[in-house]
């Protein structure tokens, strides 16, 4: 009788301690499921427009992302701009496990398995947006409290004012079903305490890692002095390839808006050709740029393009990639003998971005 008063008391206290933390655990929980359930909201909702593929819909800023992202997604984002269906699909499963796993948080219903989708969420927006934010790691901050929420959340429930407290209430046989615990937040998770011991710490390792990896990829100030992230993010910067200089004097040139923030598109107001001595054998000034026909700048993607500004020369938005015919000017020919030759471009915020060119063959 001792024995099972002990245990019952035993049993009691934990219940107690369990009880406590649930309600210490409400405003993270609260606020986690806030944070997904806005996301999910805003475009199912709210801003309709946002998933919305006739207007400025979530492909522009899936594209945004693709300059920085890590662990090869931004090949994976490219896949999917070229492909509408598969793009779609995604934007519209990725939104509505926001809104499902958001809602589910704020109501408590099955709580860990809510946490557990968000930390995929977690997951991977740091690696697709993790780099951006013009004045601090903005989206990197953001990814990583959630990935910190949702591992606290998968550890100790929360469960307290919530759906899976009121179902083992209507149902006490739930708290001896394994899944139910697993799922649910009311109760501690069916393990020892040694293996729950060892649970937190691989998921606490796992976190760290991934946090401290992370930070330092795009800021340095762990092991390496402070730096600015790899990409980039206060100026726009365009990377070139294929350069190629025809004898007539048109130059093709692939340019990719490589770097930059995302809130404003880069402009670009001045293309120079120099020779090997750096004198400019050709130009192209921001009125030209702005007048330049259409069918001379193909777009490699429908979202984020460069096109003609009116004023500015080009407009390119962060992400955008597109093969430019620069056309023949007055000059009417390049003298293709006098040696190697150079692509200049010049952005409104001053930055310069060169190549070298290369002669195409008659």
């Amino acid at each position: 009788m001792a024995t099972t008063m002990k245990s019952a008391a035993t049993d009691q206290a934990t219940q107690h301690s369990w009880r406590i933390l649930a309600i210490g655990m409400l405003a993270v929980r609260f606020v986690q499921g806030w944070i997904y359930w806005g996301g999910g909201s805003r475009r199912f909702i709210y801003g309709p427009q946002k998933i919305n593929p006739a207007g400025h819909w979530m492909a522009y800023k899936f594209q945004t992302a693709m300059p920085g992202a890590i662990l090869g997604l931004n090949h994976l984002i490219a896949f999917l701009l070229h492909h509408f269906v598969l793009l779609y699909a995604g934007v519209i499963i990725f939104s509505a496990v926001e809104l499902i796993s958001g809602l589910m948080l704020l109501s408590g219903f099955m709580t860990r398995l809510a946490a557990f989708l968000t930390l995929g969420l977690s997951f991977s927006l740091m690696l697709m947006f993790g780099w951006q934010g013009a004045t601090c790691i903005d989206e990197w901050t953001m990814a990583a409290s959630n990935f910190g929420m949702g591992i606290t959340l998968l550890l100790v429930g929360g469960g307290a004012y919530s759906i899976d407290n009121w179902m083992m209430k209507r149902n006490p046989a739930l708290a001896q079903k394994g899944w139910f615990r697993w799922l649910g937040g009311s109760l501690p998770l069916p393990l020892s305490d040694g293996a729950f011991k060892k649970l937190s710490l691989t998921l606490f390792w796992i976190a760290v890692i991934f946090i401290v990896a992370t930070y330092s990829y795009y800021r340095g100030s762990v092991i390496t002095p402070f730096h600015g992230d790899p990409t980039g993010v206060k100026a726009h910067h365009v990377k070139m390839t294929d350069v190629r200089v025809l004898p007539n004097g048109r130059v093709d040139v692939h340019m990719y808006i490589d770097a930059g923030t995302a809130s404003v598109p880069a402009h670009i107001i001045a293309i120079r050709l120099l020779d090997y001595n750096g004198k400019v054998v050709e130009s192209w000034d921001g009125k030209q740029l702005s007048h330049l026909n259409p069918k001379d700048i193909h777009n490699d993607f429908a979202y984020q393009q460069i096109a003609p500004d009116k004023i500015l020369g080009l407009k390119a938005g962060l992400g955008a990639e597109a093969m430019l015919h620069l056309p023949v000017s007055s000059t009417g020919f390049i003298n293709t003998s006098s040696g190697p030759y150079q692509l200049q471009v010049l952005n409104i915020n001053g930055q310069k971005a060169e190549v070298s060119a290369q002669i195409a063959a008659h």
